[in-house]
Formats: C-alpha cells, sequence, structure tokens
C-alpha cells in the first residue's frame, strides 16, 4: 500500500499555510458547482451574513452540522464560552431550515471534564425557538481511548432534532436479524417479529454498530483530517430525513462527507468551512468522485498533483529552500 499521507492540520499549522496557495477559495468566497447541484463557502458559521449569501434564501430539508468538539479555529475556549459559540450557528442554522426539516448535529462528551460539551449544550438547545429534540443517536467507535482504570470511550455521540413535522424514512442495517421473538396477534394469528417485518435486516436505531470507522486504510480516508465521519453515516441520516433533490445544508464542511453524500444520493448541498485549506479538500473530493469514481485518497492526499512528492518530504525540502510553490490555476464559477 502507498504510505503519502497529510499530517493533522489542526496540529500541524505550518503544512496548512504551505497548502494555501494551492486553494481556490479566499475568506468570504463561494464556489458554485457547474453542475448547479452543490456550492462550498469559506466563511464563518456564526456569520448570519454570510451564511446567508451562501443560501441565497433556499430553505434547507436537513442540517447536519459536524462542530469541532470544543476546538474552535484550533484554540479550546472555556465551556460557557464554547456553548455561546454553539448556539450562534444553532439559531443561524434553525433560521434556513424548511417549516418541516430535520438538525443532525455531532457533538462529544469528554468523559475525562464532565462528559462536556454535550451536557451543556444539550441544555442550551432547549432554548432554541421551533427545534424538538427527537434521538440521542450513539455510533461506535473500532478504536477507543481510555485507562485501565476506566471503561474504553468507543462513542460519538449524535443528537436529532426536528422543526415542524418532517417525514422519515426508516433505515435498515445490513446486519440480518437472527432472533426471533416479539410475539404479537394479528388478525387473529399469532406472528413474531420476523414474520411482521419489511425487511429481512435489522432495522437501524439510536444505536449504529454496523458503520466501520475511517482510517488509512479505507478509500474514504481523507488525510489531514482529523474528525472524519464515515460515508455510510452521513448517507444514513440524508436517506432518512430528505428526498432526492432537497437541499442539505452543512456549515463544518471538514473532509467533504456530507457533499460526497449528497452527490451520491442526488441531493443539494450547501456546504462551508472557515479555513480555504479545507474548502479545497472537499471541492478536490467531490471532483475526485466525479472523475474517477473514489471516495477518498486511502494513504495518499488531495494535493499530491502539486506537491508530486510525499508531503513530508516536500515540506522539509521547502522549509530549506524557502521557495514559493506555484499557485493553482482553479478559478471560481
Amino acid at each position: 500500500m502507498r504510505n503519502n499521507p497529510l499530517p493533522r492540520l489542526d496540529i500541524d499549522g505550518d503544512t496548512r499555510q504551505r497548502l494555501l496557495p494551492f486553494c481556490r477559495l479566499r475568506p468570504g468566497d463561494i464556489w458554485r458547482d457547474r453542475q448547479g447541484s452543490h456550492r462550498v463557502a469559506c466563511i464563518d458559521a456564526t456569520d448570519r451574513t454570510s451564511v446567508g449569501q451562501l443560501i441565497d434564501g433556499d430553505l434547507a430539508a436537513i442540517a447536519i452540522q459536524d462542530p469541532p468538539y470544543n476546538l474552535v479555529a484550533f484554540e479550546e475556549r472555556q465551556i460557557h464560552d464554547y456553548v455561546e459559540w454553539c448556539k450562534k450557528w444553532v439559531e443561524i442554522t434553525a433560521s434556513i431550515l424548511a417549516g418541516d426539516s430535520a438538525l443532525y448535529v455531532w457533538l462529544g462528551a469528554d468523559q475525562n471534564n464532565e462528559f462536556q460539551p454535550l451536557p451543556d449544550f444539550m441544555i442550551m438547545m432547549r432554548g432554541i425557538s421551533g427545534l424538538k429534540a427527537r434521538s440521542f443517536i450513539t455510533m461506535r467507535n473500532q478504536r477507543g481511548y481510555g485507562t485501565q482504570c476506566n471503561w474504553m470511550a468507543v462513542r460519538q455521540e449524535l443528537l436529532y432534532y426536528t422543526k415542524g413535522n418532517p417525514d422519515f424514512e426508516v433505515q435498515y442495517t445490513d446486519i440480518p436479524k437472527i432472533l426471533r421473538g416479539y410475539y404479537k396477534e394479528v388478525n387473529g394469528k399469532t406472528t413474531e417479529n420476523l414474520e411482521r417485518g419489511k425487511s429481512e435486516n435489522i432495522r437501524a436505531g439510536n444505536v449504529w454498530v454496523d458503520v466501520q470507522q475511517v482510517f488509512y486504510r479505507m478509500e474514504e480516508n481523507v488525510s489531514g483530517c482529523y474528525a472524519q465521519k464515515p460515508l455510510k453515516s452521513i448517507e444514513r441520516i440524508v436517506s432518512a430525513s430528505s428526498k432526492q433533490g432537497d437541499l442539505v445544508v452543512d456549515l463544518f464542511a471538514h473532509s467533504g462527507t456530507s457533499l460526497l453524500a449528497c452527490e451520491r444520493l442526488k441531493r443539494r448541498c450547501y456546504t462551508a468551512e472557515i479555513d480555504p485549506v479545507y474548502c479545497e479538500i472537499v471541492i478536490r473530493r467531490l471532483e475526485r468522485y466525479r472523475q474517477q469514481g473514489l471516495t477518498g485518497w486511502q494513504n495518499g492526499h488531495p494535493f499530491e498533483k502539486e506537491l508530486g512528492e510525499t508531503a513530508g518530504h516536500f515540506l522539509t525540502k521547502f522549509r530549506a529552500q524557502e521557495q514559493t510553490p506555484a499557485i493553482c490555476q482553479s478559478t471560481l464559477f
């Protein structure tokens, strides 16, 4: 297997700076898909005016938000400040949702810090007008963290809220039904769950154990991105809470999984990132999928054409020679 990844861009700020010349967006820019389906904006999710320019009067059927888990612009904040920051983008999100719509929020619960920011975020959400809490979903990671003195942390938390009365389409896992039981009388006949079910597989509940955590050996892996969500998990959300042609909004694009899921499921996606490097990664991931049918770079990275060598070797040589790389010729459209 090839081994040409980028370092974690939230940690290696120098690498991020070296990649900026290859990025076609600058703060305030909006990239519009030539096919008319998607938009990518380099904006702050808490800037109402900028989000309004991205949406341009449209309303979303579903918003999927995956904010930094108390890493705002790579800087940790006090819980109160973090939650107040969240309140701003939540209120903006609520204002661009259609009358009957859904909001999903990925948010961490640090068991070493009173499970924050999840509890204070949930309390804050009680005060957001028009949004109703519907479910608390847990997705299991294959890898976790912890010590021998505590239970291994292998969860990712996903909150589901609704506005109005949106449609919801039941989703099924790849796990076959094997357990019998749940007997019930239907039309005078005693039946069990396997007879009554619409699928031979188990219905997806609020505990997901069938989604593979993204890691470097997977095709969909995007190195440099520190919080990539599995494509399968986002496609499940999009399929459950939207229809073909609907608008999906994601103001924390990161690796571009929401946009890619929408491309595959024939939805429109308006997404945003405050960092031009991540915006470029998102656009390149869509372009790569359209050109080659690939969902990521496995253990490679999105800037291989420009760098030409392994990222680590290139950056070492670049620092030594103090060169300026050529600017990417991609343009806005």
